[in-house]
């Protein structure tokens, strides 16, 4: 018994030292780089952050953690640009990850909030009407008023930069994918921000009432990140794509270490068959239950 018990709390301290090492990752600051033509990197280093330069203004692609803002605008302003440039703020989920930081973004800089329609109401209530964690307090956040609600395949365009947001839904209701193109090096490169395709712990694939599609939108996002052209796999976490093991060889000079369009598609596909896996177990329990 005395070993049972030691056992649990060994488990307990690992658990606690993993969450720990992801907070730490999550407020960490991590070098702001130029990742290809018009396009820079100024997030964390786990939760990305993306600035995108125009000559009329620069849109701000996630706002992170309510304490985001201060280290995300050291580093707009460590590459040389200014704060109050930023006219567009966008984002890749309405989770308090990658949106908690937006209400004070948008009072310091006046820029136009643009938000994927399904994922309006949970932005701007702060995180009260996400259909899985509304009654979780540890994810609400400053709620944002919203400037422009957007739908697949729309297109946010400013100073000759053009992204266009793709609903790959799951995640979130309006988990959000961008793709734009660079000139880098007499090139054009396709890039690709991944929003979000995992199913959380937690997470009702069948029978969900207060999500019923959960499952079909999850599908249908699959798909839509199939067909996308990749060249810059990036995404909202840069776990996604292994930022930091690119970042090493990009520093070294390896100018074409986020160009992976062979590991967006190992990615993408492992995602899908995790879904699938998922899916496949709820629906085995589901039909073992009786009466459902």
């Amino acid at each position: 018994m005395r070993r049972i018990v030691m056992l649990f709390a060994l488990a307990a301290m690992l658990a606690a030292a993993s969450l720990r090492a992801q907070e730490a990752s999550w407020t960490t600051p991590a070098t702001p780089f130029r990742i290809a033509g018009n396009l820079y990197y100024v997030g964390s280093e786990e939760l990305a952050a993306y600035l995108v330069a125009t000559s009329q203004g620069n849109i701000l692609i996630n706002s992170n953690l309510a304490s985001s803002p201060k280290q995300i605008r050291l580093s707009v302003e460590k590459l040389g640009f200014r704060w109050n440039d930023i006219k567009i703020l966008l984002i890749s989920q309405g989770h308090f990850d990658h949106c908690a930081g937006s209400a004070e973004i948008l009072r310091e800089t006046g820029a136009k909030y643009e938000v994927m329609a399904e994922d309006v109401s949970v932005v701007e209530s702060g995180g009260h009407t996400d259909f899985h964690y509304a009654k979780d307090k540890s994810t609400w956040f400053p709620p944002a008023h919203v400037n422009r609600a957007l739908h697949d395949g729309d297109t946010v365009t400013l100073g000759g930069a053009t992204l266009t947001a793709h609903k790959t839904a799951g995640h979130n209701k309006g988990t959000t994918t961008w793709t734009m193109d660079v000139r880098d090096d007499g090139r054009t490169l396709h890039v690709v921000i991944v929003g979000g395709p995992n199913a959380n712990s937690g997470y009702k694939l069948v029978g969900n009432r207060a999500y019923p599609q959960i499952a079909a939108d999850f599908a249908q996002g699959f798909t839509s990140l199939e067909r996308l052209p990749c060249d810059l796999f990036l995404g909202a976490h840069a776990s996604y794509f292994d930022m930091q093991q690119k970042y090493a060889r990009f520093a070294k000079g390896d100018k074409s270490a986020f160009i992976d369009p062979a590991g967006y598609k190992t990615y993408v596909a492992d995602r899908r068959q995790a879904f699938e896996r998922e899916l496949e177990r709820q629906q085995r329990a589901a039909k073992a239950r009786p009466g459902l």
